[in-house]
């Protein structure tokens, strides 16, 4: 037993070393991961430092909007750098430590329970002992019983057949002088049955006692191997796994506790990328370029007429004999005009048309690859499909060569749209100075057409996320359009989790950052997707920390966060307003431009945190941690 608890416990050392030879590998490339990032971007940084561009924009801090996206990949590269270190950091100087701790406990609790083991063993051995020797007693006495037992019927044999030759030969005995010698023996033989009686007496008294104490003893000596073996082992090897389960479920907590906020902290770094990658704007980049070079956009001065050797005129002359002649011209520029409209009014169909053609090009939804990510068994399956999709060479060379083409014929038709409009424009200069100089009506309703500008830029639609099994979208989901299908002013999640907390969990030390189980919190999710309430007020065994962790999951998961991503900047730029009175006051008004069914579930979540808030003597969360 002892040989089979020191194998447990060398197979459990080996596995910690196994542990702690992975974490510390894991830590090693972790740092060298987390090096090569900030390498790489501190390379790219330091080329985008020298350049004349970075230096002209951030003298005004008005950035493009490429430019500002790809300023953000780089402080999230930089931040995915710090978080790697952070987990190397952990990894070294918390989990693996932790494993060591583990080791050591293992050693000693083992040598501990050896050495009670050993007594045990001693007891049981001490205790056998003792009952061989009462057996080796009893059976002793029990043979001297038996013994004596047989000499006396043996002297009570004697005793009858000396009876009976006494009754054959008493006339004989009358006749005869022998009789004192009859009588002698007789006393004889009597006076040996007592002895013998007393003897078998006092042997079976002793026999008698021998075999109690043995039976004793072995009653004793069985409860004894009983209770050893029913209890007492159990007991030695809980006594060796004192702690060992805990403290590695504490370890193995750690490493999920590093790994889920590495990915939160990912996750924040790329709603940054993504709320900038929404704002990506063609028009808003074009009017920040034309306003930082001014002075190159700027339209010039018009030319002013320069007379020759003295001309004081400057105007059109309209007398005779050219009056005829401009009037000609005059007439003839209106029909010129009214033919190169309409010509190029048909271009400029074609060219939208067109243009929305390379727009549905370039719009395309062919960012989705999450296929990629769907673990397969076979590797060939993996291949077979990803060869047939959108992202295909095949695919991809065909979309290019027709977007080439496309483009080609675009500028066929931009380049003949400005040539036509060109015309028009001086031609129709032409026309209004001749109309003004003839004297005649009103000015022409005709305007000076422009090439069509860029249509508005096409918002972006989310792939929608897997819909939830409750009737209406719960997790996942848009808030507001389940509350308005469901009649639920709260959504039953929020204000079950919250009541529940209330009861249970505000003393919660570390609430809300400390991670629950995972299993536990799937299992509630789950339960809420069907329509139920696991946490009804009679059933309190469900753990604190999944609790508030699938109020996370809930708020973290929505389709259109609680703050909505388009007023993400207004709220980050309230925090760099240095009044608390203005600060609030701009952050009020951006709230009261939200919906009201989102106000109601704000309030109702804030007044929750706020309440929990003064309680952060007992759980450690004050409101900046909240």
């Amino acid at each position: 037993q002892l040989k089979c608890l020191e194998q447990q416990s060398e197979s459990r050392l080996q596995l910690l070393q196994d542990l702690q030879e992975f974490f510390r590998r894991k830590a090693e490339i972790e740092v060298e991961y987390s090096r090569s990032l900030d390498k790489l971007a501190e390379r790219f940084a330091a080329k985008i430092r020298s350049s004349k561009e970075h230096q002209q924009f951030r003298k005004d801090q008005h950035l493009l909007s490429p430019v500002n996206c790809w300023y953000l990949v780089l402080n999230q590269t930089r931040r995915e750098s710090k978080d790697h270190a952070t987990l190397n950091d952990i990894y070294t100087n918390n989990i693996i430590v932790r494993l060591t701790q583990i080791s050591e406990d293992v050693i000693r609790l083992f040598k501990k329970s050896k050495e009670i083991g050993q007594q045990m063993h001693e007891e049981l051995l001490k205790v056998t002992s003792e009952l061989y020797t009462v057996m080796k007693t009893y059976h002793m006495y029990h043979a001297e019983s038996i013994s004596a037992e047989s000499k006396l019927k043996d002297a009570e044999k004697q005793e009858e057949k000396q009876f009976s030759k006494s009754g054959d030969i008493s006339v004989n005995l009358l006749r005869h002088d022998d009789r004192p010698q009859r009588r002698s023996s007789v006393r004889k033989i009597e006076k040996m049955k007592e002895k013998r009686q007393a003897k078998y007496s006092e042997n079976k008294l002793k026999c008698t006692k021998a075999r109690n104490d043995y039976l004793l003893n072995l009653a004793a000596t069985n409860a004894a191997v009983a209770k050893y073996y029913i209890h007492d082992v159990s007991d030695l090897i809980d006594c060796s796994d004192l702690g060992f389960h805990n403290s590695l479920a504490r370890t193995f907590r750690t490493f999920l506790s590093a790994e889920y906020n590495l990915e939160t902290s990912r996750h924040e770094g790329l709603d940054i990328i993504e709320n900038a990658v929404d704002n990506l704007d063609a028009r808003s980049d074009k009017h920040k370029v034309m306003d930082m070079y001014n002075q190159i956009f700027c339209p010039p001065t018009k030319f002013e007429f320069q007379p020759h050797m003295g001309d004081e005129v400057c105007q059109v002359s309209a007398q005779q004999p050219v009056q005829t002649e401009l009037l000609m011209r005059y007439h003839q520029l209106q029909s010129r005009l009214s033919t190169l409209r309409i010509e190029n009014e048909e271009v400029r169909k074609t060219l939208d048309a067109t243009m929305q053609t390379l727009q549905d090009m370039l719009t395309v939804e062919d960012f989705d690859v999450s296929d990629a990510f769907h673990h397969s068994r076979s590797t060939e399956s993996v291949k077979s499909v990803a060869s047939e999709t959108y992202m295909s060479k095949f695919n991809i060379a065909k979309r290019r060569a027709n977007q080439q083409e496309t483009e080609v014929f675009y500028f066929t038709k931009f380049k003949k749209y400005l040539n036509g409009s060109n015309l028009i424009t001086k031609l129709q200069a032409k026309h209004d100075l001749l109309k003004q100089t003839l004297g005649e009506g009103e000015k022409a309703e005709c305007g000076t057409s422009r090439p069509p500008s860029l249509p508005p830029k096409p918002q972006k639609m989310r792939k929608p996320r897997p819909r939830s099994q409750y009737n209406h979208k719960l997790f996942n989901g848009d808030m507001e359009t389940f509350i308005q299908d469901s009649g639920q002013p709260i959504p039953l999640v929020v204000e079950s989790c919250i009541r529940f907390i209330n009861l249970y969990g505000l003393q919660q030390q570390g609430i809300f950052r400390v991670p629950g189980s995972q299993s536990e919190v799937n299992d509630i999710k789950n339960a809420f997707e069907r329509g139920e309430d696991p946490l009804v007020e009679n059933q309190n065994e469900h753990d604190i920390n999944s609790v508030a962790g699938v109020l996370k999951l809930y708020f973290r998961g929505l389709e259109n966060p609680l703050f909505p991503k388009e007023r993400f900047l207004d709220l980050i730029c309230s925090i760099k307003i240095e009044s608390v009175v203005e600060r609030v006051h701009h952050i009020q008004q951006i709230i009261v431009t939200l919906s009201r069914t989102v106000i109601i579930v704000m309030r109702y979540l804030f007044a929750f945190l706020n309440h929990l808030s003064q309680y952060s003597d007992e759980n450690m969360m004050d409101p900046y941690n909240l």
